[in-house]
């Protein structure tokens, strides 16, 4: 491909927020954009060309022949499907062989076990005998992960004893192709870091410095850009790591690594997504090239920009759930006036307990007057 003037349509999988988040550098960078949405009224709904199930093939087929490159909103699309389509000469990136690594947990640890990267004690368990077996080796609690399908704390429990994913096996029987569960140690950890590295299909990587992320419930509630330095060789390692796996999965696009410092000062490798991540929208504000820019200067094989904090610090707070009362736009309104100096990112998504909804992000050079303003801000739509 060759960029000319709006020479090529990138085709985004996914109606989220992180498909209406590419829409405007898609702009900006002269590229042609088109979603395919689960639903009408998605997030991305402005951009939406095709409605439909992104698990049935002619579905997928049928959009796919209207763009130059498909690139995801979510990684749930089946492989199968993504690998007919390179068959017959769609680019998709990241390619199916590279997503597999973040659409399967187990294949996941098993490749970072093949690249050599540090990763909790884990085990892939077909029944719960092999499950307590693996629990009363590691302490009395482990977590257990569904391989497909979770995030956000989805798909995640914490277990002293089997019986207690008991239907979670069941399930897995019932569907018919059999299947196992990931169980992990319980890791002891102080916080969790994220490197996002972004890499084009001709090899140039681009990393973010890298950040701290704060979970509430399971799900992303801050992001500290970049992370405090407590021990400035726990975040080398992890930018180290980050760059063994962008090269070791050969991926195309933006890949987050999800890791945990541990009390004893190990670096985890926990999870990987290979799309724009939660913990990289810091960047639209506190990069010189977001992380959706680059995403998509990356999946169109164009040279990557800088990726520079533009202020000494950014912290971004997800919107969690909106207003119990009152309409988001008015919420909206009344925080642009009390914190001019916060930008606010909202999702167009219904208030729903525990939704990211939106957004808030606050640049400049002292992070706890940083911090204490993007939390103000977020907090005016709870």
């Amino acid at each position: 491909m060759t960029l000319e003037s709006g020479s090529i349509r990138i085709g985004v999988i996914g109606g989220g927020q992180l498909a209406r988040m590419m829409v405007p550098p898609a702009i900006h960078l002269g590229l042609r954009i088109s979603v395919l949405a689960e639903a009408e009224g998605s997030s991305a709904a402005r951009a939406a060309d095709a409605v439909g199930d992104y698990r049935d093939p002619e579905t997928v087929y049928a959009f796919a022949d209207t763009v130059d490159v498909v690139t995801f909103d979510h990684e749930h699309v089946p492989g199968e499907i993504l690998r007919e389509l390179e068959r017959r000469g769609k680019a998709v990136h990241p390619r199916p062989d590279a997503l597999q690594f973040a659409q399967d947990k187990i294949l996941m640890r098993e490749k970072l076990g093949e690249l050599g990267v540090p990763i909790p004690a884990w085990a892939a368990v077909e029944d719960e005998a092999e499950l307590q077996s693996f629990i009363d080796d590691n302490g009395g609690r482990a977590v257990v992960k569904t391989a497909r399908g979770g995030y956000d704390g989805k798909g995640v429990r914490v277990v002293s004893d089997a019986v207690e994913v008991r239907d979670w096996f069941t399930a897995l029987a019932e569907d018919g192709h059999g299947g196992r569960l990931l169980v992990e140690e319980l890791v002891d950890f102080t916080r969790e870091l994220s490197q996002l590295v972004a890499r084009r299909p001709s090899g140039e990587t681009r990393t973010w410095p890298v950040v701290e992320t704060i979970q509430r419930d399971g799900v992303c509630a801050e992001v500290i850009a970049p992370a405090p330095v407590q021990n400035a060789a726990t975040l080398d390692e992890a930018a180290r790591i980050g760059a063994i796996v962008a090269e070791g999965v050969q991926v195309t696009g933006v890949l987050a690594v999800e890791m945990f410092e541990t009390r004893d000062g190990r670096v985890l490798v926990n999870e990987l997504a290979m799309r724009p991540h939660n913990s990289g929208h810091f960047s639209i504000e506190g990069s010189v090239t977001s992380q959706f820019e680059q995403h998509l200067r990356a999946v169109a094989d164009l040279p990557l920009g800088d990726t520079s904090m533009a202020a000494p610090a950014a912290v971004m707070v997800n919107v969690l759930g909106g207003p119990a009362e009152g309409p988001m736009p008015v919420r909206y309104a009344e925080a642009l006036a009390a914190h001019p100096r916060a930008k606010i990112h909202s999702y167009d998504k219904q208030p729903r307990p525990g939704r990211k909804v939106g957004h808030v992000t606050v640049t400049g050079d002292d992070l706890e007057a940083v911090l204490a303003e993007a939390r103000a801000a977020a907090a005016a739509f709870e």
